[in-house]
């Protein structure tokens, strides 16, 4: 790929995977449904040895605002990296969409995607290209890019 002076240049399998791990926590965070903790109703004995340990114990209120947090966290990084998906161009959408983040996609192969799910097929080759051009796209607008080590010249 062909890149302006301004862009960085970054270590592609670090960034590969960067990429493919963020949409792999997409997925889980998407599909995998959200179990809330519940308040104890047992009464349980607690031995403080020296008197008083100077904390507040609302356990009813922790685990609530635990619920509520982890709801918003998921819900806000689900919508974080479909933002950065739609704005891809129409190819490198379909490819991500398709390969990275349909609940199947543990069980899709690049394969099937760039034989049977592309319409006209497209070649191994271009499949590459164009998967390298999203994941360099969604790294810099997730902010998840590995920057390529300068190598020291002596």
């Amino acid at each position: 790929m062909q890149q302006l002076d301004f862009l960085p240049e970054l270590d592609r399998k670090k960034t590969q995977k960067a990429v493919e791990s963020a949409l792999s926590k997409y997925r889980l965070y998407k599909y995998l449904s959200f179990e809330e903790h519940e308040a104890s109703v047992t009464a349980s004995y607690e031995e403080r040895e020296g008197g008083r340990s100077n904390k507040n114990s609302d356990q009813t209120g922790s685990i609530a605002v635990h619920n509520i947090d982890s709801q918003v966290e998921r819900k806000t990084y689900c919508e974080r990296v479909e933002r950065a998906v739609n704005r891809l161009p129409m190819m490198e959408k379909f490819l991500i969409q398709e390969r990275y983040m349909s609940q199947d996609s543990e069980y899709i192969t690049d394969y099937s995607v760039y034989c049977h799910r592309f319409t006209p097929p497209i070649s191994e080759g271009t499949y590459g290209k164009i998967r390298w051009k999203a994941f360099y796209k969604i790294a810099l607008s997730m902010n998840i890019e590995v920057l390529k080590e300068k190598e020291e010249v002596q």
